[in-house]
């Protein structure tokens, strides 16, 4: 890939807007769409919403549990939904929060970033929570091909604020740090970088009081919790701030819910674009 990840995702988000559909198969939404909880059913799901979203949205963001708990036959629908959305020109963001270290990195990177693999995406979620630099290997890897990184950061759940929030001896948060060394990645780049975080969209004022100026970051934030998990236009001004032309609003059930006809996802889809626009670009 010539053009990196961060400038391919700039230019879709202005052409489409700056939302990202969850391709989520839960087992609730298989039976809200009347299909059966087993391989047949999640190839059906995931392929429909493929089909509804591809040219309405910036990029689309499988979760890799709901295709691992299908074992290997849910993998293989995985790398079908990816080798079909490469084909329409939709950007992939592989949600899968990877996090290790040494080798086992490595074989991430291989999986995920590498040219020519199965999995390859244009985006994965990533933990830095055994050390930033435990990401070297899949930070190598994207820059090198052109892909990219979203690193947790800040998230809604409640638990995360225990690790996020706390402070070092310097006295600044994990959250602080791990938003100061993607900064440096992407520190030139234009339009954004390739290494972003992942800020929820419902975390309020944490990212000012922790000190970190998310502007600076220089890279796309990914904000999970758009529409129906409670972030409108005023939670995205109050999270993000002037950063708001970086954020990737991310939306599942908002859309999801619409199915399972491809038209009714589709002008979901569009609506919550619409939103989204209107909230981060006025």
């Amino acid at each position: 890939m010539t053009v990196p990840f961060g400038a391919r995702l700039a230019a879709a988000m202005d052409a489409s807007g700056p939302l990202c559909v969850g391709i989520d198969p839960h087992p609730a939404l298989l039976a809200g769409w009347g299909l059966a909880d087993d391989v047949r059913g999640l190839r059906t799901f995931a392929l429909t919403v493929l089909e509804a979203v591809s040219g309405a949205v910036a990029a689309v963001k499988p979760q890799s549990a709901f295709f691992e708990r299908h074992g290997s036959a849910g993998i293989a629908v995985l790398e079908e939904v990816i080798a079909t959305a490469r084909a329409a020109g939709t950007l992939v963001i592989l949600d899968a929060k990877r996090g290790d270290i040494g080798s086992t990195m490595v074989g991430y990177a291989d999986a995920y970033l590498r040219d020519g693999a199965p999995l390859a995406v244009d985006a994965l979620t990533v933990s830095p929570f055994l050390g930033f630099g435990s990401l070297q290997p899949l930070l190598d890897a994207a820059l090198d091909s052109g892909r990219g990184l979203f690193v947790l950061a800040l998230t809604s759940n409640p638990e995360g604020a225990e690790v996020q929030h706390a402070r070092g001896s310097d006295g600044r948060a994990v959250a602080a740090r791990i938003a100061a060394a993607a900064a440096a990645l992407n520190q030139g780049k234009e339009p954004f970088g390739s290494i972003g975080l992942v800020v929820g969209a419902t975390t309020g004022s944490a990212a000012r009081e922790l000190g970190i100026d998310l502007a600076a970051v220089n890279g796309p934030l990914l904000a999970p919790g758009v529409g129906a998990q409670g972030a409108g236009a005023a939670e995205l001004a109050d999270v993000f701030g002037p950063a708001r032309r970086q954020v990737l609003a991310s939306t599942s059930r908002a859309v999801l819910a619409a199915g399972p006809e491809v038209a009714a996802l589709r002008a979901a889809a569009h609506l919550s674009a619409r939103l989204a626009s209107t909230a981060l670009r006025g």
